[in-house]
């Protein structure tokens, strides 16, 4: 059995989560894809947000998204994020043009 359960890891996940709103997660495949993609990012060299020595990816993932370390965002909140980072890379790019 895994400790978390998926059960807990939904809990945890869904937490901030206001009445009303939609959950964050809804599903264990959920869980396991935003683990998986958070244990591919680990495997590729970014770092860990918890202090597990000698433990495989896919278990500092889950511990991170237990302790909520991590946060999972929708594909939604993902696209936003990356238009303000496009946005405010588009008004540097304008602010360096004009000073030329």
């Amino acid at each position: 059995m895994l400790h978390p359960s998926y059960t807990d890891l939904m809990k945890v996940v869904n937490r901030e989560v206001e009445i009303g709103e939609q959950p964050v997660v809804n599903s264990r495949y959920s869980i396991v894809i935003a683990t998986s993609k958070r244990a591919r990012q680990l495997i590729g060299g970014e770092e860990a947000l918890v202090m597990e020595k000698g433990k495989k990816p896919l278990s500092i993932a889950i511990e991170e998204l237990n302790s909520s370390k991590v946060k999972i965002v929708s594909d939604d909140e993902h696209k936003k994020e990356e238009l303000f980072v496009n946005e405010d890379a588009a008004a540097i790019h304008d602010y360096d043009t004009i000073e030329d």
